[in-house]
């Protein structure tokens, strides 16, 4: 499995800037912190695979800073030997995910981008609980959707996904 050394050293040399670090090792620590307590609560997680998706779920933001950087970081993981199940972390993590319609119309490969792996799940979920370097409640983060007018029905399915991810951990 990739270490955290190695993602934090493919993230430099990729070109992402120091706060996209930052911000990728915070989701990092919040995302093994949600996986080692639904690991306690008998649920069966990969700690390393949850950390090493989480340090590098924005490393396509190294090209793009839209929503296309889940696709980019994806192919540049790929590019680079990741193991498939940290890829299809970068790939999965947007919100509580994208479907193939909603990816054709955002000018996306016509792919489907739910996370559907415990490990995916609480990636995106720690990601949806970070902004910038600062944790956040959920209630914050659909409110900011809110405020950029996403869909209600995303707004719900990320509501969803927080809902089930905090189930697990109790």
């Amino acid at each position: 499995m990739t270490t955290r050394a190695e993602a934090i050293k493919l993230l430099e040399e990729s070109g992402c800037t120091p706060n996209v670090i930052e911000h990728c090792k915070e989701v990092a620590s919040l995302a093994v912190e949600i996986a080692e307590k639904i690991k306690a609560a008998g649920r069966d997680v990969d700690l390393e695979l949850v950390e090493a998706g989480a340090l590098l779920h924005d490393s396509g933001r190294c090209r793009t800073h839209e929503i296309a950087h889940a696709v980019e970081g994806f192919r540049l993981a790929t590019g680079k030997g990741i193991e498939p199940e940290v890829a299809e972390i970068i790939k999965r993590h947007i919100g509580a995910g994208i479907s193939k319609e909603e990816a054709k119309e955002l000018g996306l490969p016509e792919d489907d981008y739910f996370p559907r792996r415990l490990e995916e799940k609480i990636v995106a979920h720690a990601d949806n609980l970070v902004k910038g370097t600062n944790r956040i409640t959920i209630q914050e983060r659909l409110e900011l959707m809110r405020k950029k007018n996403v869909s209600e029905h995303v707004i719900q399915r990320v509501k969803k996904l927080a809902e089930e991810v905090e189930r697990l951990s109790s």
